[in-house]
């Protein structure tokens, strides 16, 4: 992909604010040279070039190649076909996508850059068993016009994995009358054992979804066993990924939002996409918050803030 193509495909992801509530992802394809596709959702994808010097650092990953000066940031590189030992992993790829997660830069070099394409979030399906032989580096799968199937990185279990979890620092538990329930959905197995991790440490009881559409059968059929007592006895937070297989976190709170049974009961993103642009997409749905993965404690602070209401 040369600078002009990718000047035109990534230029204006910041306007593409009308996917809110749409169901609708759009994703980058690209190749790490066999005849597998993968893709990454494009709101990750700050620009793509082809692969500069890296300089090798020592003691990190095998699958961490080195480090680049990026407009005088230095940003760690990895090599996915190295990450997922698939194809020649050895081998330099010679395309680099620059990607943001939670407010973090890194390169990632793939064989090649294709296309954006937009899907509908139903048609993006969890994995099958077979299919995670990666340790949980796909995150979902589509299928293409075609029939081809894309495999959909999770980008949270890629650094987790060559960079370390994040510590969990001691939080003061909730302070508050009644019971402390919050439900969460999220399709990253990394997000959701951290997210659990803060609210064991809140003191904070809690439900679990993972993916959007799970989620809301799953607030359904609370709603309908609460007929005799307000939710929000019983329920105090939501907490939403901004994607997720068959139902994105917009759709999800949209849903919440125009239910009256739901009412009272604050939802909280929390998603690896922090720009303005997806916290704008939040605001447009309803959200009540926007939390910038991971960072526990502002998490946990920003829960505490609607549970001790």
């Amino acid at each position: 992909m040369d600078s002009g193509i990718n000047n035109t495909l990534l230029a204006n992801i910041d306007a593409r604010t009308t996917l809110a509530g749409s169901n609708k992802m759009e994703i980058l394809l690209f190749s790490l040279g066999t005849s597998e596709i993968f893709g990454i959702n494009v709101f990750k994808i700050r620009e793509v070039t082809k692969t500069p010097p890296i300089t090798k650092t020592p003691n990190m990953h095998p699958g961490v190649v080195g480090i680049i000066s990026l407009r005088g940031n230095i940003i760690p590189v990895i090599n996915l076909a190295s990450f997922l030992d698939i194809g020649n992993g050895g081998e330099i790829g010679e395309t680099m996508m620059v990607t943001e997660y939670s407010r973090q830069t890194q390169g990632f070099l793939v064989e090649s850059v294709d296309r954006i394409i937009r899907v509908d979030w139903e048609k993006v399906k969890a994995p099958e068993s077979m299919l995670t032989g990666n340790e949980g580096l796909i995150t979902s799968v589509t299928k293409l016009d075609d029939g081809r199937l894309v495999s959909i990185l999770d980008v949270e279990q890629i650094l987790v994995q060559a960079f370390g979890e994040t510590d969990i620092p001691d939080v003061n538990p909730v302070q508050s009358e009644g019971e402390m329930t919050v439900f969460f959905a999220d399709d990253s197995m990394v997000a959701r054992k951290e997210i659990m991790q803060v609210l064991d440490k809140l003191g904070v009881k809690y439900y679990q979804a993972t993916n959007g559409k799970e989620a809301w059968d799953k607030l359904l059929a609370m709603a309908a066993q609460s007929a005799d007592v307000p939710l929000v006895e019983r329920l105090r937070l939501i907490l939403v990924d901004a994607e997720m297989p068959e139902m994105d976190g917009y759709v999800l709170t949209r849903n919440i939002k125009s239910d009256g049974r739901f009412e009272g009961i604050p939802v909280v993103m929390h998603s690896s996409l922090s720009s303005e642009a997806n916290r704008s997409m939040g605001k447009t749905v309803g959200v009540d918050d926007y939390v910038a993965k991971f960072n526990p404690t502002v998490l946990a602070e920003t829960m505490r803030q609607y549970l001790e209401r």
